[in-house]
């Protein structure tokens, strides 16, 4: 088993609801446990300006699957879920399912970069992802701490537990 944290996002179709229904089918991938969820985050979109703030969270498991068996699983629960993949880039979307990290593993293939090859720059991931492991080391070396200094928390709203209903049902 590895632990894995996967990043979460939407911004269409009832986002809360597509960030619950993410969560239980991450709950039930094979060979995996969900250990926890961050609080749910409110973001500014990147790329064009003409779209609903994003929700945001992530997730920790561990998981025995191998990477891209893992990307694989998350992009069927993406499809399920109405994704639709189209040429624009950082679009509006029903459910973004990211492999923020994997073990302290560095995986470069066409499919999938590790750690996630924006992570460094993310406000909406670097937060949540500290809320689950504020003393994270990434396997490169570079610790949580110091990209999270680097990254403010610029367009970002932590939404209460209450108004997520998320992170105390799932630690």
């Amino acid at each position: 088993m590895e632990r894995v944290y996967i990043g979460l996002g939407s911004n269409l179709a009832e986002p809360r609801q597509q960030l619950h229904s993410a969560l239980q089918a991450i709950s039930a991938l094979p060979h995996s446990q969900l250990l926890g969820v961050s609080s749910f985050y409110l973001s500014d979109p990147l790329g064009p300006a003409d779209q609903p703030r994003y929700l945001n969270a992530v997730a920790e498991l561990d998981c025995a699957l191998e990477p891209l068996q893992l990307l694989d699983a998350l992009q069927v629960i993406e499809l399920d879920q109405g994704r639709v993949r189209k040429a624009e880039r950082w679009g509006p979307r029903t459910l973004d399912l990211d492999i923020l990290l994997f073990g302290q593993r560095v995986i470069d293939e066409p499919r999938l970069q590790v750690p996630h090859y924006h992570l460094h720059a993310r406000a909406f991931v670097l937060y949540p992802l500290a809320e689950l492991a504020p003393q994270l080391t990434l396997a490169d070396g570079r610790q949580l701490s110091a990209l999270l200094a680097a990254c403010p928390f610029t367009g970002l709203q932590r939404l209460a537990p209450n108004d997520t209903n998320n992170s105390l049902a799932w630690r």
